[in-house]
């Protein structure tokens, strides 16, 4: 049984996916879940640490670390007895699930077989030793975009989208996906984002970007691969007259017979033989019913050690060790990133952040980063984190799920639970300070 409860206002409701993950993480045949919202004098609360299920699984996974040891049985092991083969919520099958290779490859990794079972079991001098873990998930979203590519006569190409770029590397992304698309070298196509006047693009959020108007862009190159191959199949001076897409190939900016390579030409001798500067296409990209099909999600695994002073109850996570499974990686310099970045979010909703309120007046007391506490580089442990690869055919056209917060959802857990391992206490309520551990 989950229950959530949350404030909204007197005039709209908010919510959130507070609850969501429990309904679908494990293969429980009992599972009740309800979410209250309770109104009040206040604004609309918006999103601060998204997503919601980062909040859920907090309770999801400190309850499944609590379960297991009242069964003696270890947590990892735990999990994977009831490890969900089929979405139990609604019975669908996954479009893919690579959580058990999280689980294996991050324990591995880290080293969970040294590990002990009973709590302060394991010290190092005067600390307290302890190794936690638990696992995250978020829901794959494409929202309705649009993108245009255009291929110039001088070899170069564009992909254009009104999409932002808040920093997880979209220009990047959608360049790659572009040249992919486009079949073409990298260095020889661009993005353009951000500009209204460009076609319209989804919101930046909900881990949504690279599925959305990643497969806009995707696809309006597909149709500019059509309309030149259209070009040269009616062309009585193009080697390839007649040619049908079944028929040839296109790799390196050109198009070629599969039965005879050297029948080809470049994108380049086609436009500049029919005298054009470019070509182009727009398209209008938007999910189809695959969600009625699967059920669409990306899985992490994460694995901590803490150390705490057995006389002082300061704590440090000293080791940070996850693995991520999230469809196609579009650029892994960029996701490793993200990945690492939510990790470091996680840790600070562990250990550091949180909001104080003047019950009396209704005011946040601590609006500012000067008592709104957020991990810097002295509180970031080594981090190892990495991506199972993983082939999803179903999720959309490139078969790339979101990386943005999925990394985030479970890392706090899995600090409450290497606590408990060091210290024995169960720590509820987020920070935990050293209060709470004295």
């Amino acid at each position: 049984v989950h229950e959530g409860y949350a404030q909204t206002s007197l005039y709209e409701e908010n919510t959130e996916s507070l609850v969501n993950a429990t309904r679908m993480l494990y293969a429980s045949p009992a599972c009740i879940t309800k979410y209250r919202l309770v109104r009040g004098n206040i604004q609309t609360p918006l999103y601060m640490r998204a997503p919601g299920e980062s909040s859920g699984v907090y309770a999801l996974e400190s309850a499944m670390d609590e379960l297991a040891y009242k069964l003696r049985i270890d947590p990892l092991e735990f999990r994977i007895r009831n490890h969900a083969d089929r979405d139990p919520h609604n019975g669908l099958p996954w479009s893919s699930k690579s959580l058990l290779e999280c689980y294996r490859r991050g324990a591995e990794a880290f080293g969970w077989s040294r590990r002990t079972f009973e709590p302060r079991s394991m010290r190092d001098g005067r600390y307290l030793v302890g190794m936690g873990m638990a696992s995250g998930t978020y829901p794959m979203y494409r929202m309705p975009a649009s993108a245009r590519a255009r291929v110039f006569n001088d070899g170069t190409a564009v992909v254009q989208s009104s999409a932002s770029d808040m920093g997880p590397g979209t220009w990047t992304t959608m360049a790659i996906v572009g040249a992919e698309g486009l079949a073409m070298d990298l260095s020889r196509v661009r993005s353009e984002l951000g500009d209204s006047k460009l076609p319209k693009a989804s919101v930046h959020g909900g881990s949504g970007t690279t599925a959305s108007v990643g497969s806009a862009v995707h696809e309006a190159c597909l149709a500019v691969r059509a309309k030149l191959l259209a070009l040269a199949s009616k062309d009585q001076r193009s080697p390839l007259q007649r040619a049908t897409e079944e028929q040839v190939t296109f790799a390196d900016g050109r198009i070629f017979l599969k039965s005879d390579p050297s029948r080809g030409e470049s994108y380049v001798d086609i436009l500049r033989r029919n005298q054009m500067d470019s070509i182009e296409a727009t398209v209008d990209s938007k999910a189809g019913d695959e969600d009625k099909k699967f059920s669409m999600h990306a899985f992490c695994a994460h694995f901590l050690e803490v150390r705490v002073d057995a006389e002082l109850g300061l704590l440090r996570v000293s080791r940070v060790v996850s693995a991520c499974a999230a469809g196609r990686i579009m650029n892994e310099k960029t996701a490793v990133s993200q990945l690492t970045g939510g990790i470091v979010g996680g840790l600070g909703m562990a250990l550091f952040e949180e909001t104080v309120m003047d019950h009396r007046m209704g005011r946040f007391v601590n609006a500012n980063l000067g008592e709104y506490h957020v991990p810097v580089n002295a509180d970031v442990p080594a981090i190892q984190a990495f991506y199972i690869e993983e082939r999803d055919d179903h999720v959309n056209p490139i078969g790339a799920k979101g990386i943005g917060e999925v990394s985030y959802v479970g890392v706090a857990a899995a600090v409450a639970n290497a606590v408990f391992h060091a210290t024995g206490k169960r720590i509820r309520r987020l920070p935990i300070t050293l209060d709470k551990l004295m």
